[in-house]
């Protein structure tokens, strides 16, 4: 009766039905949700920003209010012209692959990543073909020749979970395949290990995506957006316009709101930053005596993976650890390629972070 866009009845895996079934108190490594992670926000000046914005008037722009965009170039020191605003990263890839693919056409993605664009690609009738990114001292990025169906290449700047940033060297590279480049910025704000910047070109048509989930910690105020670079950025733009025109899902109070809240973001990044950081040095303090553990670096994001032996599959691994009241994410869950690997939220309460980290190194200790 439905479409083959995709599974509608996949099966729940183990972990997560283990998880469903456990009794008793759990310490979740895996939160990824500033909301949820007791992060402390100026609640009251954010809903009075939501509540003026609530008392404007309805005059949709498919491109996103001029005032919301002018307030958010201000912020890119970019032209505001040069924005289109969706609802969500994830609407953002919608809007690209509708942009830029027809059914049956290709992206290259890369390997270890966040497990959402096989949903997207599989709605839109596109397929996905991956690529590695191999760790030699670092995360990097190894590109597969590209054929006539290929469209465009996505990447993560810094990866989710790698925390990597593509180096200047690989943004050349990607450049030099000659098709458009999607470049999700959302973590971009928080570097720890390392740095970067926005991937804007000139040479090769490139989309940037960023979000108020990540760079505001924000996810429910359901803003993000499309900067757009490169030769034929007008005509890329102009037909995000038509797309964008027949959705208009971006809600105005929070484009109304868009210049307040760009000016709270800071408080709440810096806030976001120091937990991030804390819980880098507990998980340094606990692991750095194993020797057969190893942190892998943490260039800058939310997630840090952690090299274990593999005595056991990531998957029996994280259903021990779940028996002892600690949830992790096991590596297959990112599509890396080998077992021993496993991937922890930074962004955790630091008690619970503190406590679950303690346990796994009890556990995996020699």
């Amino acid at each position: 009766m439905f479409s083959k866009r995709a599974h509608w009845s996949a099966p729940v895996n183990e972990l997560t039905l283990a998880r469903q079934a456990h009794h008793g108190p759990l310490l979740d490594l895996t939160e990824s949700n500033p909301t949820r992670a007791a992060i402390p926000y100026p609640h009251e000046e954010l809903a009075e920003a939501l509540a003026r914005g609530a008392r404007a008037s309805y005059d949709p722009d498919p491109r996103g209010l001029r005032s919301a965009r002018e307030a958010l170039g201000a912020e890119l020191q970019c032209d505001p012209n040069d924005l289109i605003l969706t609802a969500s990263t994830s609407e953002a890839y919608s809007f690209l692959f509708k942009l830029l693919t027809d059914p049956g056409d290709e992206v290259l993605i890369p390997t270890p990543s966040y497990p959402l664009l096989e949903h997207l690609a599989s709605l839109e009738l596109i397929a996905l073909r991956t690529f590695p990114m191999e760790f030699h001292k670092r995360w990097e990025i190894h590109v597969p020749p590209v054929s006539p169906r290929t469209k465009a290449i996505v990447v993560v700047h810094p990866n989710n979970p790698t925390g990597s940033f593509v180096s200047p060297r690989e943004q050349d590279t990607l450049a030099a395949l000659g098709i458009p480049i999607i470049s999700d910025e959302v973590f971009l704000p928080y570097p720890l290990d390392g740095s970067g910047t926005s991937i804007l070109r000139d040479d090769v048509l490139t989309f940037t995506l960023g979000g108020l989930s990540k760079s505001a910690g924000l996810p429910h105020f359901k803003l993000g957006w499309i900067r757009v670079s490169g030769p034929g950025k007008r005509e890329a733009l102009d037909a995000l316009e038509l797309i964008a025109d027949n959705f208009l899902s971006v809600a105005t109070p929070v484009q109304v709101a868009l210049p307040e809240i760009l000016r709270l973001a800071p408080e709440i990044r810096a806030a976001i930053d120091r937990r991030l950081r804390r819980n880098l040095g507990t998980l340094r303090m606990h692991l750095g005596a194993l020797p057969s553990v190893q942190l892998l670096p943490v260039e800058g994001g939310w997630s840090a993976v952690i090299r274990v032996p593999r005595v056991m599959s990531d998957d029996e691994l994280a259903l021990a650890l779940l028996d002892r009241g600690v949830v992790v994410q096991p590596g297959y869950f990112f599509d890396f390629e080998v077992e021993g690997y496993i991937v922890l939220s930074l962004l955790t309460r630091e008690e619970v972070f503190g406590k679950g980290v303690k346990k796994l190194a009890d556990m995996i200790a020699p």
